[in-house]
């Protein structure tokens, strides 16, 4: 077996102190270390193939440097973003992030948590799935450090990062009713995670406040089951009612993909038979014939926010801190007002 590269075998060929190798290794005392004897124990590390031993690092800090990072469904645009965010934010610090995906599922939230405590993370990214307060408030009792990101319960005082969703929902929609749009419908989960009955009732205080008469059937909430089909019900519904909707805010990136889809096959017009807005962007609005308006969330800054927070946390700062953030409405075509061909 070939023989493990030391510190000690570091310093020895460079001809300087074991603690300073350390030090610039660690990213430890930086400004106080010359550039250029920190550039020769850099080299000298990667010539001879040095590896820092996490086991024995472990064990003299009581930190393994790893953060578990649960999210509903790491493929989806949004949370993969995220995720390079905390990622990158998390490695300024010398911490490694380990991902996996709840599917919005509370049993198998709880056993992604279980699979991290047992790999001792030092701390928790997460955004909860519905039905999972249980498994955030056995945490606390735990005292084992975590921040919620994207949701959040309010009857839990915990750390958290995520949008004011309220806010963002009633800026789009009242940008549809400032736009001539009278009959605003909205699709969305039929679940009761709080970042999206927060964006039901920024939908509903919007219409209230543009003088526009709230009808029940304008509202669509889909699930359980597949997602694809239940949008495809929904849009036929609000669309061959006798007076159809004229706007759509859909709560999130997937249902607007699935709906975009299906739009386009049954060849309504957009923004002229009908106007679309969603939550949260990805690439493939911009492949639509009508880019999309979406509110944007400020995904750098949560995910750095949540990553500090934690690290905060993990250094047994007891404070709560809770971020709520202004999401940022960015108006295209898909919701422009063209009397000329309405």
């Amino acid at each position: 077996m070939t023989k493990r590269v030391s510190l000690k075998d570091i310093a020895q060929k460079v001809g300087v102190s074991t603690a300073l190798v350390s030090y610039v290794l660690n990213n430890k005392k930086q400004d106080r270390i010359g550039k250029e004897v920190a550039q020769r124990i850099r080299n000298t590390a990667k010539e001879l193939n040095y590896r820092t031993n996490l086991i024995a690092r472990s064990l003299k800090t009581n930190k393994t440097f790893t953060i578990g990072l649960i999210v509903a469904d790491i493929s989806n645009p949004y949370f993969s973003s995220l995720a390079r965010i905390i990622e990158d934010e998390a490695d300024k610090y010398n911490y490694t992030v380990v991902f996996g995906s709840s599917d919005e599922d509370a049993l198998k939230s709880g056993k992604l948590i279980d699979v991290f405590l047992n790999r001792h993370v030092d701390g928790l990214i997460i955004a909860p799935a519905e039905d999972t307060i249980g498994q955030i408030l056995s945490l606390q009792q735990q005292d084992i450090p975590f921040v919620l990101i994207d949701r959040y319960f309010p009857e839990c005082k915990t750390n958290h990062v995520a949008l004011d969703d309220f806010k963002a929902a009633y800026k789009g929609v009242k940008h549809l009713a400032d736009q001539g749009f009278s009959r605003i419908g909205m699709i969305t989960y039929n679940n009761g995670l709080f970042n999206l009955l927060e964006r039901k009732r920024g939908w509903l205080a919007a219409l209230k406040d543009s003088g526009i008469a709230f009808k029940k059937n304008w509202l669509r909430e889909i699930g359980p089951g597949p997602v694809k089909q239940a949008v495809e019900k929904a849009l036929q519904e609000l669309l061959s009612m006798p007076q159809p909707v004229d706007a759509l805010l859909f709560a999130s990136n997937t249902i607007a993909l699935h709906a975009l889809k299906h739009i386009n096959a049954m060849g309504i017009k957009v923004p002229q038979e009908l106007a679309v807005l969603s939550f949260d962007e990805t690439e493939a609005f911009d492949l639509f014939y009508a880019p999309l308006t979406y509110i944007r969330q400020p995904l750098q800054e949560m995910g750095q926010a949540a990553t500090r927070i934690l690290l905060e946390s993990i250094g047994r700062n007891n404070k709560i801190t809770q971020v709520n953030l202004e999401g940022e409405l960015v108006i295209r075509q898909s919701t422009s007002r063209n009397p000329g061909k309405r």
